[in-house]
């Protein structure tokens, strides 16, 4: 039996303009891997990094197929899988191989984390270990399930498994991306008031509806640690996202209050920075570098999610066939997250879960 194809969008070499749908050979499990059928991919800008050919120290095998975040349904799995079963609805811990406790060396070299250098979600059918098959729970939508992965699990990384934030804490984070609109959700469902910066006035009121104590302007004071200073009666915050990076964590260390941390989780401002060491060490403040998460915490957050009622914030859905769009989408600073519909389980007349199965055995049996 000819194996069977599917639809995904994959780079030929990189760059946006070379992310092409492309018709490919549907992957196949291995004894110890899961079979899922994608219905729900989110962005992050680690994916256009990716795609830009600006992320990654090795090139990956071409035609690669992009992007980190997804859910969907496993249709089948190999014979040693035994925690997952055709329709469980799943998410992938993207450290595929960082299971809880310290990370596996290969991660300095990015290790085999999904969406680069192993394939991502952007296709109708995606391949990854078991042990890196999260399920999801069902009150959730496949687009808010989809941004858990990266996005949120590095906010709750940064304050929940790192940061030990507090109720009653003041917790500041950077923008109104997904990263930091998780953030923003998450302290505020431990109890801490968050301070929240933005350079569009209009997005800040939006924070503010979803329960921030403030928001800083940073478009009319750039200088916004002293606004934060104002705000805490010069006590500073506790914990900070740092999203921008560059010469901004200068203004980081100014607002963070002794004892403070402070979370290094993006460099949209620049890779390197400088700060200055006496006031670092005089205040004693903890820099801690965030890159998403292990499995473990990624359970955590999704049982705390379930039980207090977060919602992730979405900011637009785009058809699978207008991925370029989404793309662009990201580029201008969404707030929260873009998200990609790449299937609808529940309009899939034409290939049911059994048969899905079926396609996958019988293409299996032949290998």
């Amino acid at each position: 039996m000819k194996q069977k194809t599917m639809r995904a969008w994959a780079l030929r070499e990189f760059g946006l303009s070379n992310l092409e749908m492309v018709e490919t050979h549907r992957p196949i499990p291995s004894a110890t891997e899961v079979l899922i059928r994608v219905r729900t991919v989110s962005l992050n800008y680690r994916d256009k990094l990716v795609v830009d050919g600006a992320l990654l120290p090795e090139r990956p095998n071409m035609p690669f197929i992009p992007v980190s975040d997804f859910c969907g349904a496993v249709v089948d799995v190999g014979h040693n899988v035994s925690s997952v079963e055709p329709g469980d609805r799943v998410i992938g811990n993207f450290w595929t191989e960082w299971i809880d406790g310290q990370p596996p060396r290969s991660m300095l070299t990015h290790g085999l984390s999904l969406g680069g250098p192993l394939p991502g979600g952007l296709a109708e059918y995606i391949v990854i270990p078991e042990a890196a098959a999260v399920k999801v729970p069902s009150d959730l939508t496949d687009a808010e399930a989809s941004t858990l992965p990266v996005a949120a699990l590095t906010a709750w990384f940064a304050f929940a498994e790192t940061g030990n934030v507090r109720e009653g804490q003041t917790v500041l984070v950077q923008g109104t991306g997904g990263v930091a609109l998780a953030g923003l959700q998450i302290a505020q469902a431990i109890g801490a008031r968050v301070i929240v910066t933005s350079r569009s006035e209009n997005k800040l009121i939006q924070t503010l509806k979803l329960g921030a104590w403030a928001g800083i302007n940073t478009s009319t004071h750039p200088n916004w640690a002293e606004e934060v200073m104002e705000l805490t009666d010069g006590a500073g915050v506790d914990h900070i996202l740092e999203l921008i990076g560059g010469d901004n964590l200068t203004r980081s260390l100014t607002a963070a209050a002794p004892q403070g941390q402070i979370s290094l989780v993006g460099f949209l401002g620049g890779m390197d920075a400088q700060i200055s060491a006496i006031p670092f060490m005089l205040r004693r403040i903890r820099l801690q570098g965030v890159s998403v998460g292990h499995r473990r915490a990624l359970e955590r957050l999704i049982s705390f999610v379930q039980r207090n009622d977060i919602h992730p914030v979405v900011d637009k859905e785009y058809a699978f066939e207008d991925v370029q769009d989404a793309f662009a989408h990201l580029k201008h600073g969404p707030f929260g997250k873009i998200t990609v519909r790449v299937s609808d389980w529940r309009e899939a007349k034409s290939q049911t879960l059994d048969e899905d199965v079926l396609l996958s055995q019988s293409a299996l049996s032949e290998h």
